[in-house]
Order: C-alpha cells, then structure tokens, then sequence
C-alpha cells in the first residue's frame, strides 16, 4: 500500500500569474499553475486526448486544453466545454515558508 506524502515541487514565487510548470510527484506527471496568484496541482495530460496542458493556457481559474480547446476548471478538475466530458484529477497544494509542496 502507497502512502500519500507532502512532496516539494517549486519555490513559492517561482511562477508569475498566468504561469505552470511541469512537475513530477510520486510517479506522476502534474502541472503547477499560478491562477490569478493561487495555486494549483492537476494532472498534465488532458483527459479527452493524451497531450499536455502545457502547451495551453490558464484563463481566470481555468486551464485550456490547446489540442481541441476543452476547459478545465483548476480547482475541481471539472471539464467546463466540450469535447472532453472526464474530469482531471486534482491534488492538495500548499506553501510551507518559501516551499510549494503538493500532497500525492
């Protein structure tokens, strides 16, 4: 059985408003995005096709899928436009001194 942990993945003002980063935790593959200066954690491939999110956008607190233009919404994962109709799965974040740390 795996145990979740707390894991350091960037320094709290590493990215701008607007901004993501690629990350790895726990084998997994997860962006880092800056949404209006909150922080999130969601998976990195887009849950309709196998691409990478890093190569949308972040608008207000949505992530924009640049392959066939589905939204996502940062904090609940939940698709907000078609096509995609599967939600990305989200993790805890939180900053701990100058230490962004995500929980998976």
């Amino acid at each position: 059985m795996m145990t979740e942990q707390w894991t350091a993945i960037a320094r709290k003002n590493e990215l701008e408003p607007g901004q993501m980063k690629r990350v790895e935790a726990g084998g997994r593959k997860l962006l880092l995005c800056n949404a209006d200066n909150r922080l999130y954690v969601v998976d990195e491939m887009c849950s309709h096709e196998d691409y990478s999110l890093f190569l949308g956008c972040i608008q207000g607190g949505r992530i924009k899928c640049s392959l066939h233009g589905s939204y996502f919404d940062l904090e609940t994962g939940n698709p907000t436009s078609e096509p995609a109709d599967t939600p990305l799965c989200t993790y805890p974040v939180k900053t701990v001194g100058e230490e962004v740390l995500v929980l998976v």
